[in-house]
C-alpha cells in the first residue's frame, strides 16, 4: 500500500509556510485535549470530585476531529492508504492512470462532501446540543470540510502541472448527479459504475474511495439517500471506545521518537541473545512488543535498526528481510493492540475477553517464528553473544522506565481503575513524560507538535477507511446479505471444520489486498451470525479472524508489511515476497492450529472466568 510515500515537494514555500504552524500545532491540540480529559475524569472519579460536564462526548468527538484532520494531511501529503498495483505499470501509462484514479477519488470524495452536508444540515435543523451550549453539527461539520479537503489534496496531487489538476478537477462537478437526477434502478448502470470503481482501486485508487464510491452508488440506487453513507461513519467514529485508537497509537510515536525502540532492543539482546538464534529471537520478541502501536511503525522504526545487526551476525539477508516481516505484525494479539480493540467495538465482544483468548495464540505465533529463526542461526553458524549479567542488568535499569509500560496498560485495562479510553490516555502521558523528561530523547518545544501530526497523519487515513466501511456495510445488512449467508451455508455446509476452512481462506484473500480495519467493518457483520449458527464461541471467532488477517499482512500481492518492507529495504516486490514465503507457511501452520484447536484461546478465558 502506498501509506508511506514520501510527503512531495512540489508546494510553493510560501504555501508550506502558511500551513506549516496550523498543521503541527492543531493536530498537537487535540490529542493533547483527548488525553487530558479523560485523565481529569479518572481523577475526579477516584476522589470524588465533580468531573468535567460532557467531557466524554468531547473526547468522542474530538476523536472525529482527529480523523478528519489527518485524512486531509494523508491526502496533502500523498499519503492516502491504496493498493500499489500501479507500480507495475509501463512508465508512458503511470500519468494518463494518475489522472483517471485521481478524477475517479476526488469524484467520490466529493460525493463524500456533498452527503455529508446533507447530513450536518439536519442536524442543524434537529438543534442538538453537543455540551456547554455548543450545537452539536459544529462538531459534526468536520466531516464535510474533511472529505472536501481531501477531494483537493487529491486533485493537487493528479499531476505537477495545472492542465492536469483541472482535469483531474472535473471528478468534483461530479456530486451534481445525485442532487438532479433521480435514482436509476438500473443494474447495468450500477454495474459500470462499480466497474469502474474496482478498476480504479486496482490501479491505485484510495481505500476509502474504493469502499465509499461504491457504497454511494449502492445506496443511490436502491433510493435510499446517500447521506447515508455519513451517518453510518458518525455513529463509529463517534464510538465512545475508539479514542483509545488514537491515544495509543500516539504513545506508540512517542516512544519510537524518544528511542525506547533502541533501549528495549538493547533489553532483549542482553537476555536473549546468548541463545542460539539469540538475535532472530530478540528480532521476533521486539517487534511483537512494538506491534500494538502499528505493524507499519513497527517495520519502520525497527527495520534499520535489525537488519544491520541480523547480517553482521551472518544471517542471509533475505532470511532477516523476511524474519524482520513476518516479525513486524506479530503483537497484533497482544494488549493494547489496536485492532483487538476495533473488533471489540465492532463486534460487541467484550474486549478484556479478547485479549485474555488472545494471549496463547499470540505466544504460539512468536515461539513459531523464533524456532525458525533458531534453525537459521544453526544452519549459517550465526554468531551470538555471551550472556552478561551485568550487561543485562545495566539495560534493563537504563529501560526501566519503559519496560513498566506493559503494566500499566495491564493495569488499566483490567484493574478496574479506568476505561479502555483512560488507560490510552495514562499511557500517552507517563510516554511523554518518560521521553521527554527523564530519558530527553524527544523535546516537548520541537518534537511533540510533529510527532502528533505524523500520528494524526497515520490514524487518519485508517479511521476515514473504517467510516466509510460502516456505511458500505450498513448496505450490506440492509440487503440482508447475512440473513442470505446463513441460508445457504446451513444448505450447503454442514461441517464446524469446512466452514472454520472456507473461513480461512476468505480471511487470507480478504487481508491480501484490504488493511485490517477496514476488514473487520466489512466482514465481521457477515460471518458473526454465522459461526453462532455453528456453535463458535465469540471469543475464539474474534482470535481466529485477528490470526488471519495478521497472517493477511504478509499475504501477496499487498500484504501491508509486504509494501511497507519494500519501501523500507528499497527492494523490489518479487524478492519481498521470496523473502517472506517461509516464515507465511510457518506462521499459517500456527493459524490453523488456532483455528482447529480451540483450547489454544478459550482455556485462559475460562481460566479466569472461574476465578
Amino acid at each position: 500500500m502506498s501509506a508511506l510515500a514520501e510527503a512531495p515537494t512540489d508546494l510553493s514555500s510560501e504555501v508550506r509556510g502558511r500551513w506549516s504552524a496550523p498543521e503541527r500545532w492543531v493536530p498537537a491540540a487535540a490529542l493533547t485535549l483527548m488525553a487530558l480529559l479523560p485523565i481529569t475524569e479518572m481523577i475526579s472519579r477516584q476522589w470524588r470530585l465533580p468531573g468535567i460536564p460532557g467531557s466524554t462526548v468531547v473526547v468522542q468527538h474530538l476523536t472525529l476531529w482527529v480523523a478528519f484532520i489527518g485524512a486531509a494531511l494523508a491526502a496533502r501529503s500523498d499519503r492516502l492508504l491504496a493498493l500499489s498495483a500501479n507500480t507495475f505499470l509501463p512508465e508512458p501509462w503511470v500519468a494518463p492512470v494518475r489522472l483517471f484514479v485521481s478524477a475517479v477519488g476526488a469524484a467520490i470524495a466529493m460525493c463524500l462532501a456533498w452527503a455529508s452536508a446533507q447530513f450536518v444540515n439536519a442536524e442543524r435543523l434537529a438543534g442538538g446540543i453537543l455540551a456547554d451550549g455548543i450545537p452539536r453539527w459544529l462538531a459534526q461539520a468536520a466531516m464535510p470540510a474533511g472529505f472536501l479537503a481531501v477531494a483537493l489534496g487529491i486533485v493537487w496531487h493528479a499531476a505537477p502541472h495545472r492542465r492536469g489538476r483541472l482535469i483531474a478537477a472535473l471528478g468534483l462537478c461530479v456530486p451534481c448527479l445525485f442532487g438532479f437526477m433521480p435514482a436509476p434502478h438500473s443494474a447495468a448502470m450500477l454495474t459500470a459504475g462499480i466497474g469502474v470503481v474496482l478498476a480504479a482501486a486496482l490501479l491505485g485508487l484510495p481505500i476509502f474511495a474504493t469502499l465509499g464510491g461504491i457504497a454511494l452508488m449502492l445506496f443511490w440506487n436502491g433510493g435510499v439517500p446517500v447521506a447515508a453513507v455519513p451517518v453510518e461513519t458518525y455513529r463509529l467514529v463517534a464510538s465512545p471506545v475508539l479514542p483509545s485508537i488514537p491515544l495509543f497509537t500516539f504513545a506508540g510515536y512517542l516512544l519510537v521518537e524518544g528511542g525506547a525502540n533502541r533501549r528495549l532492543l538493547r533489553v532483549y539482546q542482553a537476555l536473549l541473545g546468548w541463545m542460539p538464534g539469540g538475535l532472530a529471537i530478540t528480532t521476533a520478541v521486539v517487534c511483537a512488543v512494538f506491534t500494538w502501536a502499528g505493524s507499519g511503525v513497527t517495520i519502520l522504526a525497527m527495520g534499520g535498526l535489525l537488519l544491520p545487526m541480523l547480517m553482521k551476525a551472518r544471517y542471509p539477508e533475505n532470511f532477516s528481510i523476511g524474519l524482520i516481516n513476518a516479525s513486524g505484525s506479530l503483537g497484533l494479539l497482544f494488549p493494547p493492540s489496536l485492532p483487538v480493540i476495533l473488533y471489540g467495538v465492532y463486534a460487541r465482544t467484550p474486549i478484556d475477553q479478547l485479549f485474555i483468548g488472545g494471549f496463547l495464540p499470540g505466544i504460539l505465533m512468536v515461539a513459531l517464528v523464533s524456532a525458525w529463526g533458531v534453525r537459521q542461526a544453526v544452519r549459517s553458524r550465526a554468531e551470538y553473544a555471551r550472556f552478561s549479567g551485568a550487561e543485562a542488568l545495566s539495560a534493563m535499569w537504563a529501560a526501566k522506565w519503559e519496560l513498566a509500560i506493559p503494566a500499566i496498560v495491564l493495569i488499566g485495562l483490567f484493574g478496574g481503575f479506568g476505561t479502555l479510553v483512560e488507560a490510552g490516555a495514562i499511557t500517552v502521558a507517563y510516554a511523554f513524560f518518560v521521553e521527554c523528561f527523564v530519558y530527553k530523547g524527544l523535546s516537548a518545544r520541537r518534537d511533540y507538535a510533529g510527532v502528533a501530526k505524523e500520528c494524526v497523519t497515520v490514524i487518519g487515513g485508517v479511521l476515514l477507511i473504517v467510516g466509510v466501511a460502516v456505511g458500505f456495510t450498513n448496505y450490506l445488512v440492509d440487503a440482508q446479505l447475512p440473513g442470505w449467508l446463513i441460508a445457504w451455508t446451513q444448505a450447503h455446509i454442514h461441517s464446524k471444520y469446512l466452514f472454520l476452512l472456507m473461513l480461512n481462506v476468505l480471511l487470507l484473500l480478504k487481508g491480501s489486498f484490504m488493511d485490517v480495519f477496514s476488514a473487520i467493518i466489512v466482514v465481521v457483520p457477515l460471518i458473526t451470525p454465522i459461526a453462532k449458527t455453528f456453535g463458535i464461541e465469540p471469543v475464539q471467532l474474534g482470535i481466529i479472524f485477528l490470526a488471519n488477517l495478521e497472517l493477511g499482512y504478509l499475504t501477496p500481492p499487498v500484504g501491508m508489511n509486504l509494501c511497507l518492507s519494500a519501501y523500507r529495504f528499497k527492494r523490489p516486490m518479487a524478492s519481498v515476497y521470496r523473502a517472506t514465503l517461509p516464515f507465511y507457511l510457518i506462521l499459517l501452520a500456527g493459524v490453523l492450529l488456532i483455528t482447529y484447536v480451540p483450547w489454544i484461546t478459550m482455556a485462559p478465558v475460562h481460566w479466569f472466568a472461574g476465578r
